[in-house]
C-alpha cells in the first residue's frame, strides 16, 4: 500500500473512504472492557491496525485497536474498539489520531468511555459516572506544537468540553432506563502504575471523583475541533476503600465487563436521539 507520511489524518481518511462512504453522526471510543458494544452494530467496514498504517499497536489489556464503521439503528457511527494510551509509549499525536479522523469523517458528537478508580466515597465498583469536567495531570497536552488550523484555533476555550445539552439527554435516558448514573470530575494521569495512597488523598482533596489513564487527550482534541463530548467512566475499584486490596488489571476488566450491559443500553439510547438534536 502506497501512502504519504506528510499527513496521517488524510492518509487514514482516504483509506476509510475507499470502503465506507457514509457520514457518521457519532464517534465512540471504547475503553477497557467495553469493546462488546460493537456487537450491537450493523457493521459495514472494519479496519485493523494493518489497514491503517499510521495507527500504533494497541497493547493495553482488552483493547483491540480496531476502527469499526456501520450503524446502530438508522444512525451511522464510527467506533474505536479500544484506544491508545500514553503509558504504551505512543505520542499524543498518534493517541488522538482516531478522534481527528472521526472529525474528518463528519461526526457531530464524540462519546468517550473508560474504566476508572473511584475517588468519591459515595461511588462503588460497577457504577457508571458521566463526566462533567476533567483535571489534566498527565503533564502534557495534545495541542502542544504547531496548531492545525483545519480543526480549531491556537488557544481554544475548553470550559464547556463536556456538553451540558448531551449530559441532560443522557441523564434523561438513564432515568427512563432505570440506570443509576452518577456524575463527576475525572482526573487523568499517565500510568501505567496505579496511584499511591498519598496521591489518592491529593486528588480527592483537589475535587476529583474518578481517576484514570486516558480520555483527556481525546477530549481536548475534540473540544479544539468544536465537537461536543459526552464521556462515561465505569468505576472498577474503590480507592482507599475500608478494606483496601491490591488493584489488578484482570479485576478492572472483569468489573468493566459486568457494567458494560447497562452502559451499552445508555449509549444506544443516546445514539437514537441524534437525529433530533442540532
Amino acid at each position: 500500500m502506497s501512502i504519504s507520511t506528510a499527513d496521517p489524518i488524510t492518509d487514514c481518511l482516504n483509506i476509510v473512504r475507499r470502503k465506507w462512504d457514509q457520514t457518521p453522526r457519532v464517534g465512540i471510543v471504547l475503553g477497557t472492557g467495553l469493546g462488546g458494544f460493537v456487537d450491537h452494530m450493523e457493521i459495514a467496514a472494519t479496519f485493523e491496525r494493518a489497514d491503517l498504517p499510521h495507527f500504533p499497536p494497541a497493547t493495553a489489556m482488552s483493547h483491540r485497536g480496531r476502527l469499526v464503521c456501520g450503524k446502530v439503528g438508522s444512525t451511522p457511527i464510527v467506533v474505536m474498539e479500544g484506544r491508545f494510551h500514553v503509558y504504551e509509549g505512543h505520542s499524543l499525536d498518534l493517541i488522538t489520531l482516531p478522534v481527528r479522523l472521526m472529525r474528518m469523517l463528519g461526526i457531530d458528537l464524540l462519546i468517550l468511555t473508560n474504566a476508572s478508580g473511584g475517588l468519591n466515597p459515595e461511588f462503588r465498583a460497577g457504577n457508571i459516572v458521566m463526566l462533567t469536567d476533567h483535571m489534566n495531570f498527565m503533564g502534557t497536552n495534545p495541542l502542544i506544537g504547531p496548531n492545525d488550523d483545519r480543526f480549531g484555533p491556537r488557544f481554544p476555550d475548553i470550559s464547556e468540553t463536556y456538553s451540558q445539552t448531551w449530559r441532560t439527554i443522557a441523564a434523561d435516558i438513564a432515568e427512563r432506563e432505570n440506570i443509576d448514573l452518577k456524575q463527576g470530575v475525572y482526573a487523568a494521569v499517565t500510568g501505567p502504575n496505579y496511584e499511591t495512597k498519598a496521591e489518592v488523598r491529593f486528588f480527592r482533596m483537589a475535587g476529583a471523583d474518578v481517576i484514570g489513564m486516558s480520555t483527556v487527550p481525546e477530549a481536548l482534541i475534540a473540544s479544539h475541533a468544536g465537537l461536543p463530548v459526552l464521556a462515561f467512566s465505569v468505576v472498577t475499584n474503590e480507592c482507599l476503600a475500608p478494606t483496601s486490596m491490591p488493584v489488578r488489571g484482570e479485576d478492572v476488566v472483569a468489573v468493566a465487563n459486568a457494567a458494560a450491559v447497562e452502559l451499552q443500553r445508555l449509549l444506544i439510547g443516546v445514539i437514537s436521539t441524534c437525529h433530533s438534536v442540532n
